[in-house]
């Protein structure tokens, strides 16, 4: 009875503890993705999911075409009491981010220097760095928001390897006559049938690893649009290309494109207003370029360092002449050993020894007189 009267109380605080702890509710969860602070802004609410109707109710499964794996929404507070909400998604790679980015992105947005790529609107600003896309609606902007939101950039996390590879396919729109911000990268069947494109997702066969740029030109006031269509080999691209021709021959498309043609892997499109010659024209100026990546291990190897195979090359003429002097005082000591412990026996033997005296210092021998006079006089 003792022992029980001593444990009742301390398990009766034990008992209170845990229950106040289940129902009190944390007010901020932290993210990996999202910091806790940046740039004089403070976090007041977070929350992680990784259901993308989250990021957006309407596109769910357009994000999950573009590799979505997670987000985070948060708000942030600032002591002047403004308020900055933010929504931080993240993809599987940086090509995804890319994609979500260019189809959110509009034409009236302005481009800003943000992350990797950053675009804004009245209060809103759309920024990807690495795999994450970042959609930031300010309460009140100012002219610090976008330093700040650089600062923002800068602490996401870090995107490593390949999956910090963005895709090609999108330089090989031509510069010329293009309406900035138009540009949208799809990866899926869904995206595309998001967007206004010359071509349905039945004439592009995504299992087959298919990928597309589509942007808007204007030429001498006529809109149009340019479609690219990337494959992974040029033979893919070329099946695919006669597919399309088969179906425009039949009449199968919806609007037959003005001009097309295939460049490597890539087939080009154009419809819209443009006319027939500025729709040629604008497809033939894509030119698919082949680049060799070079992707073996790039180790650091000794023996491929020009520096030691020179220091080697010394070293080893070094010791070659070492030997050389060595065997030379060697053989130069046993032959004196064995001159003095075998005088004439093995080497310098008479037999051996020829040598050719001229003998010039001795008198020459007496001959007989040969009646020349030795000196000339003069007469």
């Amino acid at each position: 009875m003792r022992i029980l009267s001593l444990i009742a109380p301390f398990a009766l605080l034990f008992l209170a503890v845990s229950l106040s702890a289940q129902h009190e509710k944390p007010t901020v969860s932290y993210s990996a993705i999202l910091p806790p602070a940046f740039g004089g802004w403070h976090v007041s609410h977070s929350q992680a999911s990784k259901d993308p109707a989250v990021a957006d109710p309407a596109n769910a499964a357009v994000l999950k075409e573009y590799g979505f794996t997670d987000i985070t929404t948060a708000t942030y507070t600032r002591d002047d009491g403004r308020q900055l909400t933010l929504k931080a998604a993240r993809f599987e790679d940086a090509s995804g981010a890319f994609g979500a980015y260019t189809f959110y992105r509009t034409a009236e947005m302005h481009s800003e220097e943000i992350g990797d790529q950053g675009s804004s609107l009245s209060q809103r600003v759309l920024f990807f760095r690495g795999k994450v896309l970042v959609d930031a609606v300010f309460q009140k902007l100012s002219g610090m928001s976008a330093a700040e939101l650089r600062e923002l950039a800068d602490s996401l996390p870090k995107t490593p390897g390949t999956e910090a590879k963005l895709p090609d396919l999108p330089g090989y729109l031509p510069k010329g006559s293009y309406i900035a911000n138009t540009a949208k990268y799809i990866i899926g069947p869904l995206a595309l049938e998001k967007i206004d494109a010359p071509l349905t997702a039945q004439y592009v066969d995504f299992s087959k690893g298919a990928e597309v740029v589509l942007a808007d030109y204007s030429v001498s006031n006529n809109a149009g649009k340019l479609m690219l269509i990337g494959y992974p080999t040029a033979q893919i691209a070329a099946s695919e290309l006669a597919r399309i021709e088969s179906a425009q021959q039949v009449h199968q498309l919806q609007e037959e494109p003005l001009a097309k043609r295939r460049t490597g892997r890539i087939i080009v499109l154009a419809d819209g207003s443009l006319g027939a010659d500025a729709a040629k024209s604008l497809v033939s100026a894509v030119n698919y370029d082949t680049d060799v990546t070079w992707n073996q291990n790039t180790y650091h190897n000794p023996r491929d360092n020009v520096g030691r195979v020179v220091l080697g090359a010394i070293l080893l003429a070094a010791v070659i002449m070492g030997l050389l002097l060595a065997s030379s005082a060697a053989f130069v000591g046993f032959r004196l050993t064995v001159k003095r412990l075998l005088p004439g026996k093995v080497f310098d033997r008479p037999e051996q020894v020829e040598i050719i005296a001229l003998n010039l210092s001795d008198p020459s021998p007496q001959g007989h007189e040969s009646g020349v006079n030795s000196s000339i006089k003069a007469g």
